[in-house]
């Protein structure tokens, strides 16, 4: 398959990143919406999490999933300037992560923040520096800034 088969199928190195990862994606979207607690909302039978279990549940699942397709998801999040907010993925996360923080002044800056956290040219960026477990217990720790 030629190099231009592919860019007009996929528009760019974003959209052809956002293609390889959509299953993974959509997967963890599901464990979200429908999953077992506290990272989904249980089977209505076991104790409901708050929404601090679950923002944490999910920013650890969030940090898997990015750790182990960090290269992929910087292709998506930055072939193209803006990239990272266009992304159907993004705005899933951001809203998910706007409705655990419903109870703050303003849940929707709030998520932008954590998410950007998140990011993935600035994980690329510290993840030599830091390795993955410190990594992973500082963005839980800005959970906990959140979530006290």
């Amino acid at each position: 398959m030629g190099k231009g088969t592919l860019f007009r199928r996929f528009g760019d190195k974003s959209g052809l990143a956002v293609a390889l990862l959509d299953e993974r994606e959509r997967i963890l979207q599901e464990e979200i919406l429908f999953g077992p607690a506290p990272l989904g909302p249980g089977n209505g039978s076991d104790e409901v999490p708050s929404p601090g279990e679950r923002l944490r549940a999910f920013v650890s699942a969030y940090l898997d999933y990015l750790l182990d397709h960090l290269d992929l998801v910087r292709m998506s999040e930055t072939a193209v300037p803006g990239a990272r907010y266009r992304i159907g993925a993004y705005r899933f996360w951001h809203r998910h992560v706007s409705l655990l923080l419903a109870g703050r002044d303003d849940p929707v800056a709030d998520a932008h923040t954590l998410l950007a956290a998140l990011a993935a040219e600035h994980v690329r960026a510290v993840r030599d520096e830091l390795a993955d477990e410190r990594l992973r217990r500082a963005v839980l720790a800005l959970v906990g800034a959140f979530c006290p």
